[in-house]
């Protein structure tokens, strides 16, 4: 079935206002498009979980802190449409800028604590902008469930923060990593990757594998990680941003493993900024 696809919050808001009326539960999975099989598995678990399903996609100026990343972001919203028409998803909603942040739009929903580590801190804004556009994407849609990729895990932490802080009464459902057959994390970014180069991308989950496996043995983070940054930078990376031991909860930094934690990491290959992180 090929869902309709909707452009303006107020035919979403009347579409909604039905199925609720219904008692239905409505679930969304917001996205930025250029979908692949770890945002169909969140549009599946939605579907499982919910009477009504609506698959958001907007790329969202807002949490791009350079212009060129977000001219170069892939947008692909016919071949969107069609790969959602196996799950008979309800809605596609897909705002213009203006159904967003219309003229005179002037709020931004920032989180304190959570967004100062890790991407934070080395893509200033970028929180404020994920934040500030599911605030909008949660009210436009009144979902009552929301479905998120822990792929992306501090963004999933920021979101649980935020709904509870704001008493969105969204129950935000993270969902595990989906990967290729190499390990390699998928990403919508990965279409960016040049295929001499994609090669080397699965070194970097490789490489965390290694240092989670020594973390448990009873290794510590900072001679691991010491370790597994020559490792990936041999593999012909350029940079390691950073390669974390971190709890879940407050993603405060940890020597060694304490509880729910996770080994979090982001390094750049051929210019693509790659994210990854693996539970220990």
């Amino acid at each position: 079935m090929i869902a309709p696809i909707i452009r303006t919050k107020s035919e979403l808001r009347a579409m909604v206002k039905t199925w609720q009326k219904a008692g239905e539960v409505v679930g969304v999975v917001p996205t930025m498009g250029a979908l692949h099989d770890g945002h169909l598995s969140l549009v599946a678990a939605a579907k499982a979980g919910c009477d009504r399903v609506i698959v958001t996609i907007f790329v969202n100026p807002k949490q791009f802190n350079n212009p060129s990343d977000l001219e170069n972001y892939p947008r692909t919203e016919e071949d969107d449409a069609r790969k959602l028409e196996r799950f008979s998803v309800d809605a596609v909603y897909v705002p213009g800028p203006e159904e967003i942040y219309p003229e005179g739009f002037a709020s931004t929903v920032s989180v304190a604590g959570l967004t100062d580590v890790l991407c934070g801190a080395h893509r200033p804004g970028h929180f404020d902008g994920v934040a500030t556009v599911v605030t909008k994407l949660f009210t436009q849609t009144r979902a009552e469930r929301a479905y998120f990729g822990e792929k992306d895990f501090q963004q999933l932490q920021v979101v649980r923060r935020l709904s509870a802080d704001l008493d969105l009464d969204v129950d935000v459902v993270g969902c595990p990593t989906i990967r290729e057959e190499d390990g390699l994390a998928m990403s919508s970014r990965n279409l960016l990757i040049s295929d001499r180069a994609r090669v080397k991308a699965p070194a970097l989950n490789e490489a965390m594998e290694e240092m989670a496996d020594g973390l448990r043995a009873g290794g510590t983070a900072t001679e691991l990680a010491e370790k597994a940054r020559a490792r990936i930078l041999a593999a012909g990376f350029n940079e390691v941003e950073y390669l974390d031991l971190r709890a879940n909860d407050d993603l405060r930094l940890l020597e060694r493993p304490e509880g729910d934690c996770r080994l979090l990491a982001a390094a750049w290959l051929a210019g693509v900024r790659l994210i990854d992180n693996i539970a220990v």
